[in-house]
């Protein structure tokens, strides 16, 4: 996605209307409500980008929330056709209550919701109440995804539960909330899911690599603190550039200062330093040797005049 523009109606820019809280609430889009508050912030004079560094969020966010403010007409987004996702779907049309006749309905016709409806009692060992069952059906009559996502979606909802609550099985509220989430970023293939939840898992051993790098043990991030990290995965950071940061803040510092550690981050992202390697060499300093390989690099052949230096050092001790 381009970087785009991004201009707000002219009875929005400085206070926010009732009719325009009114369309916010109705769209029931948190993401689309907070980059809608941190583009009135800053007056529509920021770009995509610069939206994703401040929010710490990925493009792909940025993207998706501004579809929704320009579905709502609360944002006049120049360059739109650069807001898409790779399988073209047709906008969510207005939410609507369902009733219980046309679940009944549904499943007597014995459609593909009530195959879902079938693994969904199997793999959370309990019947589906009414209103679980309505929630459901909005999964996959509104936001239109397909029988397997959706299968894969409760099955990992079910994981992730059972890792943070101790064994317990999410309410099907949770894993509507998540679906939402999956409709966003356009999973609408199993594929799509599958590489999804690949990239959640790389984030989740990031995390855990970071939390070792800052001392962090015995205890799980902070909501603040996973924001934080959140957004240095984002922007792509590798866990050993973080460690970097954390040293600096502590040398200037004196402890775990979280602001201003995120301050060096983002100022290396501005400049697209990531990598341990490419903070050494903006810094004008060599990477850190690998005594088992005698490279400079971490993975790659040795470095010979490093290897040459090593050798005269022991020659100069032998004959000692």
């Amino acid at each position: 996605m381009s970087d785009m523009k991004i201009s707000l109606p002219d009875t929005a820019t400085i206070t926010i209307t009732g009719q325009t809280i009114d369309k916010l609430i109705r769209a029931g889009d948190g993401d689309a409500a907070l980059l809608y508050l941190y583009i009135l912030k800053m007056n529509g004079q920021l770009t995509a980008s610069q939206a994703a560094i401040e929010l710490n969020k990925g493009k792909g966010w940025i993207a998706s929330a501004l579809a929704v403010l320009s579905r709502l007409g609360l944002a006049n987004v120049d360059n739109t056709a650069n807001i898409s996702t790779d399988e073209q779907r047709p906008p969510l049309e207005e939410p609507r209550n369902y009733s219980i006749a046309e679940i009944k309905s549904e499943l007597a016709a014995g459609s593909d919701f009530s195959h879902v409806v079938n693994e969904t009692q199997r793999v959370m060992a309990r019947i589906l109440s009414p209103d679980e069952l309505l929630r459901l059906f909005s999964i996959y009559d509104y936001l239109r995804l397909p029988v397997d996502v959706i299968l894969l979606l409760i099955t990992h909802c079910i994981s992730e539960s059972r890792k943070s609550s101790g064994g317990r099985m999410p309410s099907v509220r949770y894993i509507e909330k998540a679906a939402f989430t999956w409709e966003r970023e356009g999973l609408f293939t199993a594929e799509k899911a599958e590489e999804y939840l690949k990239k959640l898992d790389d984030i989740r051993d990031v995390r855990g690599m970071i939390k070792e790098k800052l001392q962090i043990r015995g205890r799980e991030f902070s909501k603040t603190e996973a924001h934080y990290v959140e957004g240095w995965i984002n922007m792509g950071f590798e866990a050993e550039a973080v460690a970097i940061a954390y040293d600096k803040t502590v040398v200037k510092t004196g402890n775990l200062a979280w602001p201003y550690m995120d301050s060096i981050l983002k100022n290396w992202h501005k400049k697209d330093i990531h990598t341990e390697a490419e903070i050494m060499a903006a810094e004008g300093k060599r990477p850190p040797l690998d005594l088992k390989t005698g490279s400079t690099e971490k993975h790659g052949k040795p470095n010979q005049s490093e290897m040459d230096r090593m050798t005269r050092i022991l020659n100069k001790i032998k004959d000692t």
